[in-house]
């Protein structure tokens, strides 16, 4: 199989191309230096080339806080983007898996969010791009997957963790919010799942993170033990962390529909982090050894 993924230097489309590859599939991983999603012309022309069976949509504008001063922009990548994917999917007939997120969610509430719940409003100009880009996704397109993550960390690219680590080793401490819950995703066991999806088409609306919920507080307390750090970590309020796009304070994810059609849920959040937190450390090692 070949298969196009796109935002291929971010951290989930980097360990799709690998995980496609591991497979013996072809992968095509293209940025914006070689496919603009917000250029028709250029989607078009790469994606037809190309000759993919598929295509894996990554990319996405993912700056939350900055989203909030910049809509226009937000909504050109992650909403006229991804209908730019999806047309050129129509037309060629091939399949497409778009990555969407929990922040499509209201985020009230303490049940866990089924993939079929009606969406009533994203709390943040972010959660309605990529909402405008399921429905772009729904409209043209029969051969779709639409996979909901969230709190998202692979080894390319920032993410919480290895912030986290950075301000538990440079202040000796930290404050972490403790009233907002969901789950982690590593990029590494979602790949997998991306890639099992794409071999099959059992499509629809799936939600896929690592198995179990935990607040951000939670969270942080598992990074720093399966690191080593003994850092004092003090539960706070969201309103002590004052952010300029609202944040849902209900993140959970039931993944009861992966399994409902043949797919494997994701290991727990907790050996993820584990397995994650010590690929870093061995990474840091080998880099020191070299420096």
């Amino acid at each position: 199989m070949k298969v196009l993924v796109t935002g291929v230097k971010g951290q989930l489309g980097y360990d799709v191309v690998k995980e496609l590859e591991k497979r013996g599939h072809t992968a095509v991983g293209v940025d914006i230096e070689e496919m603009d999603i917000t250029d028709a012309t250029a989607v078009d022309t790469v994606i037809t080339h190309s000759m993919v069976d598929a295509v894996i949509h990554c990319a996405a504008y993912t700056a939350v806080d900055a989203a909030e001063d910049n809509v226009g922009i937000c909504n050109k990548i992650n909403a006229v983007g991804t209908e730019n994917i999806a047309k050129v999917c129509k037309k060629l007939d091939i399949k497409m898996i778009y990555i969407s997120t929990d922040y499509v969610f209201d985020g009230q509430g303490t049940r866990p969010w089924e993939p079929d719940d009606k969406i009533t409003e994203p709390l943040n100009a972010y959660g309605n791009s990529k909402y405008l880009g399921e429905q772009a996704v729904q409209r043209y397109l029969e051969k779709y997957y639409i996979v909901r993550i969230a709190w998202v960390f692979g080894m390319n690219g920032k993410n919480f963790v290895k912030t986290m680590l950075r301000v538990g080793r440079e202040n000796g401490m930290a404050k972490v919010v403790n009233d907002q819950f969901g789950s982690p995703t590593y990029t590494a066991d979602l790949s997998i799942l991306l890639c099992d999806m794409v071999e099959t088409s059992r499509y629809g609306i799936y939600h896929a993170t690592n198995e179990g919920f935990c607040s951000w507080f939670e969270f942080t307390c598992e990074i720093f033990r399966q690191a080593g750090l003994e850092v004092p970590i003090t539960p706070v309020s969201s309103d002590e962390f004052p952010t300029k796009a609202k944040r849902p304070a209900n993140s959970r994810m039931s993944k009861e529909k992966l399994v409902a059609n043949g797919f494997r849920k994701l290991p727990t959040w907790q050996d993820a982090t584990a397995r994650y937190v010590k690929l870093l450390l061995e990474k840091e090692k080998e880099e020191q050894k070299n420096s």
